[in-house]
């Protein structure tokens, strides 16, 4: 049996935002995926794998190397594959361009908890990053919330302004606390350790996304705006015990494992209770849901590739 190889451009061709929600919905009505993380580090540098298995739906297996300091070559940052096996079998059936997985994964986890626990009426939104995933927030966003203008900040405001570049309903914004009080979605994605977005910035109604730590050391809100939110995760496997932004306040009695009140197998419980509210989603990833998204990628790939007749 041929391996098929799904690259980037060909891939992501053929998705949809709003598709993938129902596949990432879809797939954690399954039985809950057995997931294992391994990390590596060399200072800054970091080697990732990841692996799942979801009985009925495969395996996969995705391996990442995080090097930030790529970004002074002109090399990415984030590099490596994802190899997706069948269920039945163990049988290789895809080698997926880590690239295409984890912009889908990435901003599609995010959008797949926003479309719960943001106000559906949410018109302006904050994105904190304008790197790679900066970019694929952009898109995915659009299409949840499709009337939305976009702030877009940046620690270099060079890059914040190349982003919005030829965008009609996105500008630059040089003064995050005016930012953050002036958006309905925060969402953030970058590579810091210590908290940029406090507390006191927040108003009611807001909804929060946070993407950028995925390491013990990094964080990307204060305290205070943990305490003021009401708290939900994609994965409690991938999130409590791993990534600084969960890690560090419940180590020090900032909150308790009960104020994090469910993760996506329990998205009946994603509701907003009020216009007032403010929602806090840590978007963790973890291998279940690479494996769902390329799950979702190779069965568009196969409808596109061997259309019936």
């Amino acid at each position: 049996m041929d391996v098929e190889y799904i690259n980037y451009d060909e891939g992501n061709s053929l998705l949809d935002w709003l598709e993938l929600v129902n596949a990432i919905e879809s797939g954690h009505q399954m039985p809950k995926a057995q997931v294992q993380d391994t990390f590596i580090y060399r200072e800054e540098d970091t080697l990732l794998s990841r692996s799942a298995w979801i009985d009925g739906l495969g395996l996969a297996v995705k391996s990442a190397t995080i090097f930030p300091k790529n970004s002074m070559h002109s090399i990415p940052k984030v590099n490596g594959a994802v190899s997706l096996f069948s269920d039945k079998t163990g049988v290789l059936e895809a080698i997926l361009d880590f690239h295409l997985v984890t912009k889908w994964k990435t901003a599609g986890d995010s959008i797949t908890a926003a479309l719960r626990l943001a106000r559906p009426d949410s018109k302006n939104i904050l994105i904190v990053g304008a790197g790679t995933v900066g970019q694929s927030l952009f898109d995915s966003y659009s299409a949840a919330f499709p009337k939305a203008n976009f702030l877009v900040w940046n620690r270099t405001h060079e890059r914040a302004l190349y982003m919005v570049k030829n965008k009609s309903n996105a500008v630059a914004v040089e003064n995050l606390e005016a930012g953050v009080k002036s958006a309905d979605i925060i969402t953030c994605a970058t590579m810091s350790k210590q908290p940029i977005i406090k507390g006191e910035w927040l108003i009611p109604g807001q909804h929060l996304d946070l993407i950028g730590a995925y390491r013990p050391d990094m964080r990307e809100v204060d305290d205070s705006a943990l305490c003021r939110s009401t708290k939900f995760v994609d994965s409690y496997d991938t999130t409590l015990d791993h990534i600084g932004e969960l890690k560090i306040p419940l180590k020090n009695n900032v909150i308790s494992r009960a104020d994090i009140l469910a993760d996506f197998y329990g998205l009946g419980n994603f509701i907003r209770r009020s216009n007032d509210e403010i929602t806090f989603f840590k978007n963790g990833g973890g291998a279940h849901l690479d494996l769902i998204v390329a799950k979702y990628i190779l069965t568009a790939w196969e409808k596109n590739k061997y259309p019936k007749s």
